[in-house]
Parts: structure tokens; sequence; C-alpha cells
């Protein structure tokens, strides 16, 4: 069963859009990645959707989960697993 869909903008040379593909990656998330440097619409269309200006901004279903620090707190916290898996 597939959870709900996760969507990251990053742009390039971001270290913490790596930080973020990368604690996803281990978990074996599969993720929509949107580069803001590949096709500069992605930063409007980020910014429209968080309210954010900075990279990454990461979302999973409908929940704005924010940034790079704010995924690792909420994995920290134990509410990653939950939200990846629809709860």
């Amino acid at each position: 069963m597939a959870g709900p869909r996760v969507l990251v903008y990053t742009r390039d040379g971001c270290g913490y859009c790596t930080a973020a593909k990368r604690l996803l990656s281990a978990k074996g998330v599969a993720f929509e990645e949107r580069n803001a440097s590949v096709d500069p619409a992605f930063r409007q269309e980020m910014m429209q959707a968080s309210g954010r200006m900075t990279y990454p901004q990461i979302f999973i279903g409908a929940t704005h989960v924010g940034g790079c620090d704010d995924l690792h707190d909420l994995e920290a916290r134990g509410g990653l697993d939950p939200l990846l898996a629809g709860a």
C-alpha cells in the first residue's frame, strides 16, 4: 500500500535539500522532487504553497512539513512514520 504523496522543492547546491532527501531515501520513501534550478516556475509554486522562500520545502500529503530541520525534528519526535503511513 502506497502512502501519501511526498513532494520536495529543492535547488542545486543546497546542503539542506541533500540532507532532507537523504533522510527520506534512507526510510525508503519515494518522493517527487521539484528542482527550481531546473524550472524557475517551481520557486513561485513553492512560495505560494508554503509561504516560505527557503529550500527545501517538504509536503507529505496535504501536510506542509516545512524544511530540512522540521523534517528531522518530526523524525526525532516519532511523527514522521505515522505521517508517511497516512495517519
